[in-house]
């Protein structure tokens, strides 16, 4: 199946507009081209190591049998159990290239404890693959050291079940071949964030089953059309109309998957961690269902039909998954062009992840809550109670903003607690977005600290069932992920965004006590 795409024109003659411009000079050749010129002289340093994605669909075919080989023979030692250990582009695309193959993937991208301690088990059938392009990753390094100690523990060969994947030099390379591991290399020349079709999405997705020679295949077959200048392309016309939108205002996208595979969680990072910088970008909205409410500032995209949503700016893409990635990639780099962004650079994320260290390390403390109750403490408000705390949130919610709700809780365990979005989206009028902590600051994360500063952000903590030590650290995952969202939080306030963040002692005592402030 390839990519179709349709766009409500007669309305927008300003998107016609940005097609025709693009295509008057060549943006599609010039992109499969490898041009780092596109995006203006500030990114061209940063784009000039960033666009090998544009030739994945060839350059990776080179992986397929060596994962093929290594998962015929872990499968032959018994072992079939898959566990990704990654965070946000090293996981998002596996996530969903397994759903839509229907073969079985656990996605451990938490620091949480105890959803980490709920992934160690099976382990004489477990590989799991450790994902890192940097190879620095504090999850991911927590994660690999907690499973080797796991696997000791068990009186099994770390080696035997671990595979890595990052790129070539990075500390983990080095650490992992001198540990004896089988290594993956990929491509350094592609960002995280587009590097579906690179040995960090086809590792985990062929280890677990899926067929990654069929999906490379599948983005092959619309190369033609992205890089054809042309004003049929489709890249072209998708990538104007989420540009042309945002810079008239319309700067959220809702995002509905009729196939049910998870594909608006991919897009979601790839759109707001390219896009948002600069205090402009695009916001995407993952929707449950094709009813959830939509706002005058939001494009409507259906995703897996080719049925055209109502509202007056909206798009219906239907296509073959490896398409999807790729049309995906080209019209988030079109957007980027119109936006005059740099759409492969991430300035804000690392401001996060600094302010943990410093927290973590000691070289500032953990804030003191204003209120401290039975149920949950408060930071960022002097209301007494949970439900007041909340109450004074949302009436910073106007009618430009946006609520972010920021749940860094075990999403295994508690899976169902995203449709607490739409229903505040119908209640409040306005854009809600749903991010599990920390896995949303490898993806909107950079949007919501650099893109339009119209964010109002609920995040909610707790004390774990049972902390977990990180073997050869010096700190707890719960100390750890304490630190990522009250540093995240510190990062917010500074940039003048209203933050309340909820500290729950009792999980469901507090977690029914924010679902009725809510309500």
């Amino acid at each position: 199946m390839t990519n179709r795409l349709r766009i409500q024109t007669p309305q927008h003659e300003s998107v016609e507009s940005a097609v025709e411009a693009l295509v008057a000079e060549r943006f599609a050749s010039r992109l499969f081209a490898e041009d780092p010129t596109l995006w203006g002289p500030e990114a061209e340093s940063e784009a000039a190591i960033r666009l090998s994605w544009v030739t994945l669909h060839e350059s990776s075919r080179a992986l397929v049998p060596d994962i093929v080989a290594l998962r015929d023979e872990l499968r032959g030692r018994g072992v079939s159990r898959v566990v990704l250990c990654g965070m946000g582009g090293s996981s998002l695309a596996p996530e969903v290239i397994c759903a839509a193959e229907g073969v079985e993937l656990d996605v451990l991208d938490s620091s949480q404890p105890d959803m980490v301690r709920s992934a160690i088990h099976d382990l004489e059938s477990t590989v799991v693959v450790v994902s890192s392009k940097s190879g620095g990753t504090v999850e991911t390094d927590s994660q690999r050291r907690i499973f080797e100690q796991a696997f000791t523990d068990a009186g099994l060969d770390p080696s035997a079940h671990i595979v890595v994947v990052t790129d070539p030099g990075s500390p983990l390379d080095e650490q992992a071949t001198a540990a004896g591991y089988r290594v993956f290399r990929a491509d350094p020349h592609v960002g995280g964030r587009y590097s579906a079709l690179t040995a960090f999405g086809l590792v985990p997705s062929g280890l677990a089953g899926a067929d990654i020679a069929a999906l490379l295949d599948q983005a092959g077959q619309v190369v033609a059309d992205l890089e054809d200048d042309a004003a049929s392309n489709d890249g072209l016309r998708l990538g104007a109309l989420l540009g042309v939108a945002a810079r008239e205002g319309v700067d959220k996208v809702v995002l509905f998957d009729h196939d049910g595979r998870g594909l608006g969680d991919w897009i979601e990072q790839l759109v707001a961690e390219s896009t948002g910088k600069d205090e402009t970008g695009i916001l995407p909205v993952v929707a449950l269902s094709p009813g959830d409410p939509v706002t005058s500032d939001e494009i409507v995209v259906h995703l897996g039909t080719e049925d055209l949503p109502s509202q007056p700016w909206s798009a219906a893409v239907q296509g073959s998954l490896g398409g999807q990635f790729l049309i995906w990639e080209v019209a988030t780099a079109v957007a980027g062009r119109i936006l005059s962004i740099d759409p492969f650079d991430q300035p804000d994320v690392e401001s996060a992840k600094a302010a943990a260290r410093e927290l973590l390390g000691g070289d500032a403390s953990l804030p003191e809550p204003d209120h401290r109750g039975d149920v949950a403490d408060v930071y960022g408000s002097s209301a007494t109670s949970v439900a007041d705390a909340i109450g004074e949130l949302l009436q910073q919610v106007g009618d430009r903003e946006y609520l972010a709700l920021q749940l860094y809780l075990d999403r295994w365990a508690l899976q169902g607690l995203e449709s607490l979005a739409p229903r505040l989206a119908a209640r409040l009028s306005r854009p809600v977005t749903f991010g599990w902590g920390p896995r949303f600051l490898h993806s909107t994360g950079q949007y919501h600290k650099g893109g339009t500063p119209v964010g109002v952000f609920l995040q909610v903590t707790c004390d774990p069932a049972e902390d977990l030590p990180v073997p050869g650290r010096d700190f707890t995952l719960g100390q750890f992920i304490e630190s990522q969202a009250a540093g995240d939080a510190q990062v917010l306030r500074d940039k003048g965004r209203p933050v309340l963040r909820l500290h729950l002692h009792d999980l469901e005592a507090g977690l029914a006590a924010i679902k009725d402030a809510l309500a």
